[in-house]
């Protein structure tokens, strides 16, 4: 019976910690993100010296509230799981614990608590809560086009990186060091930042010659930022016709339901993704629902 009750109690606050789908869930990750945006808000204010001059024991008061807070929701993670370590070495594990962790490190080592930025990478738990899973085919459609592309934009990026250094030595030669353009190295960094159009105006030419150039690497700057978005773009337009190719031909018989996934994760291995009417994980064959 202790055993019973130990095992609803575990089961119980594993829903809550890593369910999505459940009310409780839901309330739990939402809060959760709240003192997330609220431990990042308080490091930020810290770095402002006015603000921490005035109420630096009231922001580390909270800071150190806001930690204690995530030290037992970490805590709570690991006990609500059937193999911690699963958890503990799992990517959001990770990510818990070194934004955990700084607080407690101020102790050693002065200015340690700065790295509780870190937590912000926590911030990606909102994929669960807004199920934005649904997107995932899109995205992989994008990767799968950049990879696909890769050789031409290597080739492209040689091409601008030999254009560069190419005008870069043209105008080290003709503006020289009394323009600022010292040696060649600093001659190409210029050309480099002329060319993506960001223009710093720490080094700018002099002569009639160097403004004539600079201004055919000002044009020519227009087209290269748009040659690798047209490559992506049209490896992308291939990708979505061959995708709505395949729908069109695909035979009525053969087409198969839309499974519907939800963010239920498996108290055993961690494991998510399952169908909305799975009572067992398809990995390790834990069962989900709990009494």
């Amino acid at each position: 019976m202790e055993t019973s009750n130990k095992h609803n109690w575990k089961s119980k606050l594993h829903e809550i910690i890593y369910e999505a789908d459940t009310p409780s869930g839901k309330l739990f990750d939402v809060l959760l993100l709240v003192f997330i945006l609220v431990s990042i808000v308080l490091v930020m204010l810290e770095s402002v010296s006015s603000i921490d001059n005035k109420y630096h024991n009231i922001l580390y008061v909270c800071e150190w509230i806001v930690t204690i807070l995530f030290s037992i929701e970490y805590i709570l993670r690991v006990i609500s799981v059937r193999k911690p370590f699963k958890y503990i070495f799992s990517f959001f594990g990770i990510i818990d614990f070194l934004s955990t962790i700084p607080m407690y490190l101020t102790f050693l080592f002065g200015g340690a608590h700065a790295l509780v930025t870190l937590r912000a990478l926590r911030l990606l738990r909102v994929f669960r809560i807004l199920k934005l899973a649904r997107y995932l085919g899109a995205s992989n459609q994008l990767k799968d086009s950049i990879i696909a592309s890769r050789v031409k934009i290597l080739v492209f990026l040689f091409a601008v990186m030999v254009s560069s250094i190419v005008f870069g030595t043209i105008m080290y030669l003709v503006e020289g060091e009394a323009n600022g353009f010292t040696n060649i190295p600093k001659s190409v960094y210029w050309c480099i930042v002329t060319l993506t159009t960001v223009g710093f105006g720490d080094i700018a030419p002099q002569t009639p010659l160097g403004q004539f150039i600079t201004t055919i690497i000002m044009i020519l700057g227009y087209g290269i930022i748009a040659v690798p978005t047209g490559i992506v773009s049209a490896e992308y337009a291939k990708s979505s016709l061959k995708e709505d190719h395949e729908k069109d031909n695909a035979s009525p018989s053969h087409t198969e339901p839309e499974v519907q996934l939800n963010s239920q994760c498996c108290i055993n291995c961690l494991t998510v993704k399952h169908q909305d009417d799975a009572e067992f994980c398809h990995k390790c064959g834990c069962k989900l629902k709990h009494d």
